[in-house]
């Protein structure tokens, strides 16, 4: 039996839009077995326990890559990721099912090559690169297709809350409300903001972080899908906390810069919002891992 243990991933950061994620403390896991039929699969909704299923087309992605033949299969997933979230459920189907897939085989690619593979599969490298690497990652597409890559080790003085709403936003309205166009003084603001931000959460200077994750691209817009966010917002910034808005939402991020701060964040969040998921969480520093037994 081969089991994929793999991180929830959280993407943009603020200011680090489709370019910057990091991967945290919430796992889901997927174990593959031999099956005396061509496919079984349990643990998600009766409506995915088919070929159509995420997990398995990734697996059947990564075997028809290494040009190996599709195996029978029995599929079992614990999945701990709130779907559609903007937690990286996805990267979590898709990493799982490669990883799975590689595994069965002895392991013959990298991890490098997991995430090329993965992009292909996603279209973008910004939540599947943290699933698989761990930290936080800057991630690109250059101009020869191949997806580039830089690792952050953040500071263990940072803190997470996510703070998951029992409600979704759709992804292509994510996108869809987003301007089609930006000036030249919001792109060199990003670039700066982004830079900024990436040091600051390397070496932990809070401060920094307050100034250089304030996003003017994507959260202004955004927000206005997420009912609650600017009560959220008020909540974290009451309380020394900053936060944006993980992927396309509905889940807001927050950062804090002790465990005490933490603490606090996430009881007044939990006795505002009763009926949602707030979870306490750190950096995962070891992306997706694979034990066979």
């Amino acid at each position: 039996m081969i089991e994929i243990k793999v991180p929830a991933t959280s993407a943009n950061i603020g200011v680090g839009f489709d370019c910057l994620g990091l991967a945290v403390s919430l796992y889901s896991t997927v174990l593959f077995e031999p099956s005396d039929k061509k496919l079984t699969i349990s643990g998600c909704p009766e409506g995915f326990q088919n070929s159509h299923n995420l997990i398995y087309q990734s697996f059947v992605a990564a075997c028809n890559f290494l040009q190996r033949p599709i195996p029978k299969i029995k599929i079992t997933i614990q999945n701990n990721i709130p779907i559609s979230r903007g937690l990286g459920s996805s990267a979590f189907c898709i990493v799982a099912g490669l990883a799975g897939a590689n595994a069965w085989f002895g392991q013959p690619l990298s991890k490098t090559q997991l995430l090329e593979l993965a992009t292909k599969v996603e279209g973008h490298p910004d939540n599947v690169a943290p699933a698989i690497f761990g930290k936080m990652m800057a991630s690109f597409i250059d101009d020869d297709h191949n997806v580039q890559t830089v690792p952050f080790e953040l500071a263990n003085n940072l803190h997470f809350i996510a703070i998951i709403p029992n409600y979704t936003v759709n992804t292509d309205q994510a996108r869809k409300i987003l301007p089609q166009e930006m000036t030249y003084q919001t792109a060199t603001y990003q670039m700066g903001h982004a830079i900024a931000l990436s040091k600051a959460l390397e070496i932990g200077d809070f401060s920094l972080i307050k100034t250089a994750i304030v996003d003017k691209m994507h959260e202004p817009y955004r927000s206005q899908l997420i009912p609650d966010y600017h009560r959220v917002k008020q909540i974290c910034e009451n309380n020394a906390a900053v936060m944006y808005i993980s992927g396309s939402g509905s889940t807001m991020m927050a950062i804090t810069s002790d465990e005490l701060i933490s603490q606090k964040s996430f009881k007044e969040l939990k006795k505002d919002f009763p009926q949602w998921e707030v979870l306490q969480l750190e950096i995962d520093t070891t992306g997706v891992t694979c034990a066979i037994n």
